[in-house]
């Protein structure tokens, strides 16, 4: 059986005086370009996903982010039973703390959204599920199965189609 791929996310969020945003990055290349996505990618063999969360923010958006400074507030499997190549499994991280203004690179090109207005139907499907909800503070465990296009939710586990944030 194959191993499935190790992946993490950070948001980085900030205040502002309309209020709290979120940095989202456009992904230039590779798998999901086109949509908007959370600053992150693959964690490394060896690697601890919080230290791959703030490798890949450095990498794509040349912030720099404490490492104690992330709090992991979700775990989520993804699975593509068309396409078990694409399963991975997802640790997401939340900081407040950084350094720098987030710059383009090769692979994303970075834009803070005001958590009230997320680009929630340019992103990845699944990510009107549970970005809210993690963004609001929840804690979340979850297993999303895409349908057969590998673009929209079949099914979440706990079913959050139903409980919207």
């Amino acid at each position: 059986m194959p191993t499935i791929t190790q992946t993490c996310l950070c948001l980085i969020r900030r205040r502002t005086l309309a209020g709290p945003e979120v940095l989202l990055g456009l992904k230039k290349s590779g798998f999901g370009a086109g949509k908007w996505v959370g600053l992150g990618g693959h964690v490394e063999d060896g690697e601890k996903a919080a230290a791959a969360a703030v490798r890949e923010v450095a990498e794509e958006s040349s912030l720099i982010v404490p490492a104690d400074s992330v709090q992991h507030v979700a775990s989520i499997e993804f699975r593509f039973p068309v396409r078990p190549s694409f399963d991975q499994t997802a640790d997401v991280f939340v900081t407040s703390i950084y350094q720098g203004e987030p710059r383009e690179s090769d692979e994303i090109a970075p834009k803070w959204f005001a958590e009230r207005a997320l680009p929630l139907a340019l992103m990845w499907d699944d990510a009107k599920y549970w970005l809210p909800r993690v963004l609001a503070g929840e804690q979340l465990d979850a297993r999303i199965t895409f349908a057969a296009d590998c673009a929209t939710v079949a099914s979440t586990e706990p079913d959050l189609m139903l409980r919207r944030a």
